[in-house]
C-alpha cells in the first residue's frame, strides 16, 4: 500500500505576511533618515541665518554711525576734529581728541588693574580652592557680573571718591583713577569667571606629567596650566575690555565730565561714552553738534573692532611660539 504523503503547506501566504510585515519598516527607515537629512539641512540653515543676521546688524550700525557722523566734515576740517583739543559746541569747535586720548587712557589703566587680579582670583578658585569652598565662591562672581552698573557708579560716588579725596587731600578725585578702579571691580567678575572656566578646563594628565617631571605647584601653574589655558583667558579679556570701552553710567558718575586733558590721575576729565551721555539729549537732530557725537559713537565702535582684532593677532602669533 503507497503511503501518501500529506501535501506540502504552502510558504506563499508566510512570504506574503513577511513581505507586508517588512515593506513599512523600511518606509519607516526611509522617513527616519529622511526627516534627519531634513531637520539636518533646516538647523544648519538656521544657525547660517543667525550668523548672517549678527553681521548684517554690525554692518547697518557701522553704516549709520558713519553715514550720519561724516556729515560733520561738511563744516568741521579732519583736522579740527582728529587733533584739535578745543569742544565747545556753543562757538562752532569741535576737537574730539580729548575724549579719544581719554577713552585709550582710562582703558588702558582699566586692563592693566582688572587682568592681573582676574588672572590671580581664577587662578585660586581653579587650583587652591578646596571644593566647598569654590561652589561658594564662584556663585558670588556671578551675581556680580549681574548687578547694574548705575549701582557701581552710585557706590563709586558716595563711597570711592570720597576715600580717594582723603587720601590725596584734593578738593576733587573724579578723574581716571576713580573711573579705572570702578570699571575693574565691574570687569573683573567676568574675566575672573571665564578665565576661571579656562584653566579648570585643562586636562589633569598636564597637571600630573609635570609633577612627574618634579615642577612644584607654582612652576606648573605658571608654565603648564596657563599657557594651556590662554586661548580663554583672552576671551575673557576681550570680554572685560570691551565692556570697559563702552561703560557710559558708572563711568559718567565718576570721572568729573570735563572736555579737559587729564594732567594727573585725580584730573576731571571726559570719554567718548561720557561726553555722548551727557549731550546728546540737548543737541538739535540735524546739526554740526549732532553729526559729531554720531561720530565719537563711530570712533568708539572702531576702537573697539580695532582692539578686539589686535588681542586675537597677538593671541595667534603668541600660539605659534608655544
Amino acid at each position: 500500500m503507497m503511503e501518501m504523503n500529506p501535501p506540502a503547506k504552502s510558504s506563499a501566504p508566510n512570504e506574503l505576511g513577511s513581505s507586508l510585515g517588512k515593506a513599512p519598516e523600511k518606509g519607516k527607515r526611509f522617513d527616519r533618515k529622511a526627516r534627519l537629512r531634513w531637520s539636518n539641512r533646516m538647523f544648519r540653515i538656521l544657525c547660517i541665518a543667525s550668523a548672517a543676521f549678527v553681521c548684517l546688524v554690525l554692518f547697518c550700525i557701522l553704516v549709520l554711525m558713519l553715514r550720519t557722523g561724516i556729515l560733520t566734515f561738511a563744516d568741521v576740517s579732519l583736522k579740527e576734529f582728529f587733533f584739535s583739543t578745543n569742544w565747545d559746541p556753543e562757538n562752532e569747535h569741535y576737537g574730539a581728541l580729548t575724549f579719544i586720548l581719554g577713552t585709550f587712557a582710562l582703558t588702558g589703566l582699566t586692563m592693566l588693574m582688572a587682568i592681573p587680579l582676574s588672572v590671580i582670583i581664577a587662578v585660586f578658585l581653579a587650583e587652591m580652592t578646596p571644593k566647598w569652598l569654590r561652589t561658594l565662591l564662584r556663585p558670588v562672581l556671578d551675581l556680580l557680573v549681574g548687578i547694574p552698573s548705575v549701582v557701581y557708579g552710585f557706590l563709586g560716588l558716595t563711597v570711592l571718591i570720597p576715600w580717594l579725596r582723603d587720601l590725596s587731600g584734593r578738593d576733587l578725585a573724579d578723574g581716571l583713577l576713580a573711573a579705572s578702579i570702578v570699571l575693574t571691580i565691574m570687569v573683573l567678575p567676568t574675566i575672573s569667571r571665564i578665565s576661571d572656566d579656562a584653566i579648570s578646563a585643562v586636562p589633569n594628565k598636564y597637571r600630573d606629567a609635570a609633577y612627574a617631571l618634579g615642577t612644584n605647584r607654582f612652576q606648573t601653574i605658571t608654565r603648564v596650566v596657563l599657557p594651556a589655558a590662554k586661548g580663554g583667558i583672552m576671551y575673557a579679556v576681550i570680554l572685560g575690555m570691551t565692556r570697559a570701552i563702552g561703560e557710559t553710567m558708572a563711568v559718567v558718575m565718576v570721572i568729573g565730565n570735563t572736555a579737559q586733558l587729564p594732567t594727573s590721575l585725580f584730573t576731571p576729565t571726559a570719554v567718548l561714552t561720557s561726553n555722548i551721555v551727557m549731550q546728546i539729549s540737548s543737541v538739535e537732530f540735524d546739526s554740526t553738534w549732532n553729526h559729531g557725537l554720531y561720530m565719537m559713537g563711530f570712533i568708539l565702535l572702531a576702537i573697539s573692532i580695532l582692539m578686539i582684532v589686535a588681542v586675537r593677532m597677538l593671541q595667534k602669533r603668541g600660539g605659534r611660539h608655544l
